[in-house]
């Protein structure tokens, strides 16, 4: 009895410690100049590829209604809250950590970037980088839920 209760719990703390290096939940936005919060972004995960859909406009100077004026795809003109700014990223198969493939749209740019994420600190922070050409920046989102 003793066996299987140890080794059903253990079943349970591996599986939660997988579930949260998965980059799948609610992150919080930093922004890289003011280093203030900016948004909520949930990333969820279907049939194999992830997507992030901004959740929530943090930052008090933002207009809740702001549209994409600057996005040159088919995100122009749409609202920036309820946006997927993340779109097609899959797990690595070279690096079972790693979420690639996909892109990111800046929506105060309008720029789209090819993105890598990365759970850090057993999940609680996510490291988001975007690249153009062989230029990156990395932002560390942290984890709401």
């Amino acid at each position: 009895m003793i066996k299987t209760t140890l080794a059903v719990s253990l079943l349970f703390v591996a599986g939660h410690a997988l579930a949260q290096m998965s980059p799948v939940g609610l992150w919080k936005t930093i922004d890289d100049d003011s280093k203030k919060e900016k948004s909520l972004v949930r990333i969820k995960e279907s049939n194999g590829v992830y997507s992030g859909t901004i959740e929530k406009l943090l930052d008090p100077s933002s207009k809740q209604d702001a549209v994409c004026d600057k996005c040159t795809d088919e995100r122009k003109d749409k609202p920036i809250l309820g946006m997927t700014i993340l779109r097609n990223l899959k797990q690595s198969a070279d690096d079972k950590a790693v979420y690639e493939g996909g892109d990111i749209v800046d929506p105060n740019n309008g720029k789209v970037y090819r993105t890598r994420l990365r759970p850090v600190e057993d999940g609680k922070k996510l490291e988001m980088r975007g690249y153009i050409g062989p230029f990156y920046r990395t932002q560390v989102w942290i984890r709401v839920e």
